[in-house]
């Protein structure tokens, strides 16, 4: 808490390593999870302060039309450390290992051992690596543990359902389970209430988990300040359930709120949601200001490049209000959805003396591009991935290509080609297809599949020719 205090006052695997170069640049990528693409200042944000994201735009580049990986955090996660979208990915959306209770096994489904990674191919490069946050790969005693894909520390969540509270009763220390002080007495992150109760400190406990990850990530930070690093900072802000310290969530008026949220729609209740999850977005900014300091004050800023983005768009539960905020920024959808609002997020990229200042990339780009290039950023390339280098494009230097995206995701699939994106879904009633011109039509108002049968005929082609059957995850696309 000390450390997240002072910035919000101050701003109001195994296998041989080689040896880089001592100015090898350090790289971090800061993930946000659920947080839509006008959620930030500068994407167009006007009700939410975020002021130390919006300085790292002014004095890098903002990538406009960058998506994520899936719609949801598991899969998501896995296309940004394996470089693979969905159509090849192991992992294509969440799968649960356990249940919600205390006693529960915890985790998702894991990723193999032995999976390729960035993680571990940065490892291999010589650089120290750490996660920090949530995982969602695979829970405790599972191949799939961070600790076992290329990270050599990590501390936080292991399991999704776990970080749906903010205060647990045990955080992971690598393999270790660490009880968290204060929090000894469990509670459910899913409760519902008949009205407003006197007081919500049913719903806290003495230790904000958030704290004690900002700590140990400043910690890392500190210790490997003379080596070239790459941490991977996976915030679990601003998804809900809405919690967050009081003198926090008095950033925000009081009168935005004219009702409590009282759990109706998942989660937690909250006397004042809205203030709520603002705070809790400023909060996830106040984590990257505290990130950027530790650089500055280890003299290492000047030679680390920075990636803030998040896993997915925005919730609809929770006592999320999408529309009070603008949460989408005027694209269409939210989380678990493949319209542009539950795919396209919010991305800041800083390099100092590499990237333009306040500079904007409109390059369609995608989760599975990072592999290649932070493997670039270390001097080395990526092979087997379905991504591209974004360095010439974000630099300035040179256009990429024509890209064709891909993702799939239950009982849903989408394709990006140029500036045209198809949609089957699959209904009741059989496969509905829908087919946008981004370039004229970014928020998918208007379906144009009838008008260009050809196109459709095209992209369907192209989509299909870039999946592979999943063993584990089982498709309507299997049969087509």
């Amino acid at each position: 808490m000390r450390i997240l205090l002072l910035f919000l006052s101050i701003m109001f695997l195994s296998g041989c390593k080689t040896s880089p170069a001592s100015t090898a640049p350090n790289i971090v990528f800061i993930l946000a999870d659920d947080l839509g693409y006008g959620e930030v200042g500068c994407f167009g944000q006007e009700k939410i302060k975020t002021p130390h994201i919006d300085a790292l735009a002014k004095e890098g580049v903002r990538l406009t039309q960058h998506y994520s990986g899936s719609p949801v955090c598991a899969s998501s996660r896995c296309t940004l450390l394996t470089g693979l979208h969905t159509g090849h990915a192991l992992v294509r959306n969440n799968r649960e290992l356990g249940g919600w209770g205390p006693e529960e096994p915890e985790g998702q489904m894991p990723l193999p051992f032995g999976t390729e990674t960035l993680s571990a191919s940065l490892q291999q490069q010589g650089y120290v690596t750490g996660a920090f946050g949530k995982w969602g790969l695979g829970g405790p005693d599972t191949e799939g543990h961070p600790n076992d894909q290329g990270f050599e520390t990590f501390y936080g969540y292991l399991c999704q359902r776990v970080a749906h509270n903010y205060y647990p009763t045990h955080l992971w220390n690598n393999k270790e389970k660490e009880l968290v002080e204060g929090n000894e007495t469990w509670f459910s992150a899913h409760q519902k209430l008949a009205s407003a109760p006197d007081s919500y400190q049913a719903f806290s406990r003495e230790t904000y988990a958030p704290d004690r990850i900002l700590e140990e990530t400043i910690s890392f930070i500190d210790e490997h300040a003379t080596e070239p690093f790459f941490l991977y900072f996976a915030s679990t802000i601003p998804h809900v359930a809405l919690q967050i310290p009081d003198e926090e969530l008095d950033l925000y008026p009081h009168s935005w709120d004219t009702k409590p949220y009282l759990g109706d729609k998942g989660y937690l209740p909250h006397p004042r949601p809205r203030a709520a999850y603002a705070a809790m977005i400023t909060r996830f900014d106040a984590e990257v200001g505290a990130i950027v300091q530790a650089l500055k004050a280890n003299n290492i800023d000047d030679n680390t490049i920075i990636v803030v983005t998040s896993d997915n768009g925005p919730s609809w539960v929770g006592g999320v209000d999408l529309e009070f905020f603008n949460s989408q920024g005027g694209l269409h959808g939210r989380k678990a959805q493949l319209w542009e609002g539950g795919i396209r997020v919010p991305t800041v990229v800083w390099w100092p003396e590499h990237i333009q200042p306040n500079t904007m990339d409109e390059t369609p780009s995608a989760f599975w591009d990072w592999y290649p290039t932070l493997m670039a950023v270390a001097g080395e390339s990526a092979a087997n991935t379905d991504g591209v280098n974004l360095l010439p494009s974000m630099m300035g230097n040179e256009e990429l290509p024509n890209r064709q995206l891909y993702w799939e995701f239950g009982r849903s699939q989408a394709f990006r080609h140029g500036d045209w994106k198809l949609l089957l879904f699959n209904t009741k009633d059989g496969i509905e297809t829908h087919l946008y011109n981004l370039a004229d039509d970014a928020g998918e108002t208007t379906n144009v599949a009838p008008q260009f049968p050809e196109i459709v005929s095209m992209l369907n082609e192209l989509a299909m020719a870039s999946r592979t059957k999943s063993a584990a995850f089982s498709s309507f696309l299997d049969k087509r």
